[in-house]
């Protein structure tokens, strides 16, 4: 079947390699009987994927059910999905029949299974293995012919290597795994997606849909969403009833995402260091270079003070920069043959006679940080002729982190 029927017929959008895998191996496996365990974060789409199966399998006439198992009580969960016989617990005034009776012939959709707990997941294993189970309170075996998916935003097989999910019912399940990819690694469908959810609801509420501008787009699309496509959903919804403008900003965006979501890590940019799903950005970037620089630099004036100390004649010679890079009047004392001495306050060059010839007063560079962090932006962008994405990868940050800190230092490009 063409993958382009199913996403139109599902809702699904976005053309990125790993979500068209996930979704050919769903198409593929769909026809079979086997059990299948969908990977994924919370928020990506797992049911989606698990409704597909079934609408493409020979059940899709026969019942369908999603549960949530981290949803249901560990001490009413057997009775939920097994049924119970009435009297085997307090309140169990009826007999009562389980998922796995009333969706016999179709399928059930086990949602977060790591939050089974380990008695539900040895009577799920009897299911998978003989399609048998025993209600809660019954001796008696019974039978059901159930197409088991499962999903799970945990690592699964590192639970069953600490023993807290059975091994043998990971592999059980695990016969077909489907990875559906978080939306931090589906960059170019977050516009597309983003514009579908404005769309929509414009339609709801009869309005004109919200857009993005080119950089709002490239703030929207380097942001980690860490609640994926329910998260992106929600967003768009916020915009679209607060925003001021149908045209919405980088600066307007900003005020939408929550700042303690951004990664707040270094990473060196575009190097083996770089995490693909995750953008680190922060001042930290800046401040690892200039330490570097400022690490070269006294190295340097080491080396030329000692040189001074060898000849003193070269001091003459010497041209003084200031923080512009444009020459200062010379303000270094006069190096005479003699010896140096050196008050509390100022340096005061002696001649052969002791006379006191020549006073200075020490200018002190400004060590803050925070100019220094200023004044390489600055530099940066005059190099770059005010194109951020160029200053940026030269600064080693992201575009964000730089349209960040241009709001901070009120910096005029």
């Amino acid at each position: 079947m063409d993958i382009q029927i199913i996403k139109n017929r599902f809702g699904i959008i976005g053309n990125t390699t790993a979500l068209n895998h996930a979704l050919n191996v769903a198409i593929q496996v769909a026809a079979t009987d086997l059990s299948v365990l969908i990977n994924g974060e919370s928020g990506v789409g797992k049911e989606v994927f698990s409704q597909i199966i079934h609408a493409l399998s020979a059940r899709k006439h026969n019942p369908f059910i999603a549960v949530n198992c981290g949803a249901i009580p560990e001490g009413t969960i057997d009775s939920e999905l097994f049924g119970h016989e009435k009297g085997s617990f307090t309140g169990a005034v009826d007999s009562r029949k389980g998922y796995f009776e009333t969706v016999n012939g179709g399928t059930i959709f086990l949602d977060e299974i790591g939050e089974l707990p380990l008695g539900t997941q040895a009577r799920l294993l009897r299911v998978l293995e003989t399609g048998e189970y025993i209600r809660v309170g019954s001796s008696k075996v019974q039978k059901t012919d159930v197409r088991i998916i499962a999903a799970t935003n945990r690592e699964l097989l590192e639970f069953a290597q600490s023993g807290r999910f059975r091994e043998d019912l990971y592999y059980r399940l695990n016969t077909v795994p489907i990875r559906v990819p978080a939306l931090r690694d589906r960059k170019e469908d977050i516009p597309l997606l983003f514009r579908k959810f404005a769309t929509d609801f414009s339609d709801r509420y009869k309005g004109l849909p919200v857009q993005l501008n080119d950089e709002a787009k490239n703030i929207l699309m380097n942001y980690t969403w860490p609640g994926n496509v329910r998260e992106l959903k929600n967003i768009a919804e916020q915009i679209s009833v607060l925003s001021k403008e149908k045209l919405v900003t980088a600066q307007e965006l900003m005020q939408f995402l929550p700042e303690n979501n951004f990664n707040r890590l270094p990473v060196l940019a575009g190097g083996k260091g770089a995490v693909s799903h995750q953008e680190f950005a922060n001042e930290r970037e800046i401040l690892y270079k200039l330490f570097f620089d400022m690490k070269k630099d006294v190295t340097e004036l080491k080396k030329m003070f000692y040189d001074i100390l060898q000849n003193p004649n070269m001091a003459q010679h010497i041209p003084v920069y200031n923080n512009n890079d444009s020459m200062m009047p010379d303000m270094r004392p006069q190096v005479m043959q003699g010896s140096y001495t050196q008050q509390s306050h100022q340096p005061v060059i002696i001649n052969q006679n002791g006379q006191d010839v020549h006073h200075t007063e020490a200018v002190e560079e400004s060590l803050s940080i925070v100019d220094k962090e200023k004044e390489l932006i600055i530099k940066a962008l005059k190099k770059h002729r005010s194109k951020r994405k160029d200053a940026a990868a030269d600064l080693g940050i992201s575009e964000r982190t730089l349209y960040r800190k241009l709001k901070e230092y009120d910096i005029e490009e």
